[in-house]
């Protein structure tokens, strides 16, 4: 997504995104869309099959994407659609022509995300999540269910599987007189639409973002992948990085269906031996991250 001025700079989403919510007269999609709009975020409508042709928060109700699509020029939505239908919704609006697709939803079967994964797989479109708190660029849109007030505008980007991390990274930074370009919430699942390594990307090469903080977990690869781009990309931005689930015993499940440490690669001090070995500013503790971004942008 381009900007449109030199002021404007942001990844994923911005004043101008189009935004629709599935899952719109739900009791969560009202709440969060009543939310996103009070932030002044650009939310064109919603979409809740049989209730096309109603108004609901004063926005229109669509009965699929492509009509939200065709009569709003929607090109971006947000999912509350419970986990059983979940996947369809999200296919759907891949089919429709969205290109940034941000699901909130917990609990999609991994065998619905794998088709997913394959369905989208050649449709110009972007997931982000599911099980994720969604993205927000601060000042300019909120699509998803993180505490607004929390982030003001900077310098700094956040990349994050885990929702209350990004609030505590963001209000972090934000006290040591430091601001949020956009925080992208990616999700704890075993199989999550955009990966660590590509929200980085995004954020290192976006102009307006000068540092970018990475939380990560216990489980999989994630993070290993982002670090090992980035110390090939030969970046100069700093990327301050933090792993939940130091005491996570092996084989166990913590919090997020992704987070279970497979083999020794998988544990934290694993992962931060690689970050910190491709050059990325390890913490360890998530208290430390507002300092040591201060530190850094020094």
């Amino acid at each position: 997504m381009q900007p449109k001025n030199k002021y404007q700079m942001s990844v994923l989403v911005n004043k101008d995104s189009k935004i629709i919510v599935q899952g719109f007269t739900g009791s969560e999609g009202t709440f969060h869309a009543g939310q996103m709009i009070e932030y002044g975020t650009n939310v064109v409508g919603g979409v809740t099959p049989g209730k096309g042709g109603q108004t609901h928060l004063d926005k229109p109700v669509f009965n699929t994407v492509a009509e939200a699509v065709e009569k709003v020029g929607a090109d971006t939505t947000i999912i509350f659609v419970p986990p059983a239908f979940a996947a369809d919704a999200i296919m759907e609006a891949a089919e429709a022509g969205i290109k940034v697709i941000i699901t909130i939803t917990e609990g999609i079967p991994i065998a619905d995300m794998t088709k997913v994964a394959a369905y989208i797989s050649n449709k110009e479109c972007r997931l982000i999540g599911p099980n994720c708190p969604g993205v927000i660029t601060p000042g300019e849109a909120k699509v998803g269910i993180m505490p607004g007030f929390v982030f003001k505008e900077g310098k700094v980007g956040i990349v994050s599987k885990s929702g209350t991390l990004t609030y505590e990274a963001a209000d972090q930074v934000v006290k040591q007189g430091l601001g949020i370009t956009t925080a992208i919430g990616i999700g704890g699942d075993p199989i999550i639409g955009t990966t660590t390594k590509e929200a980085v990307e995004l954020l290192i090469n976006d102009p307006a973002t000068e540092c970018v903080v990475m939380i990560g977990e216990i489980g999989g690869q994630l993070e290993a992948d982002a670090a090992k781009w980035y110390k090939a990309s030969g970046s100069k931005k700093p990327v301050v990085g933090f792993i939940a689930g130091e005491t996570a015993p092996a084989g166990r499940t913590m919090g997020h269906a992704g987070a279970i440490v497979g083999g020794a690669d998988d544990t934290a001090e694993a992962k931060k031996a690689i970050m910190r070995e491709c050059g990325i500013h390890v913490v360890n503790s998530p208290a430390e991250i507002g300092k040591k971004v201060a530190e850094v942008m020094a």
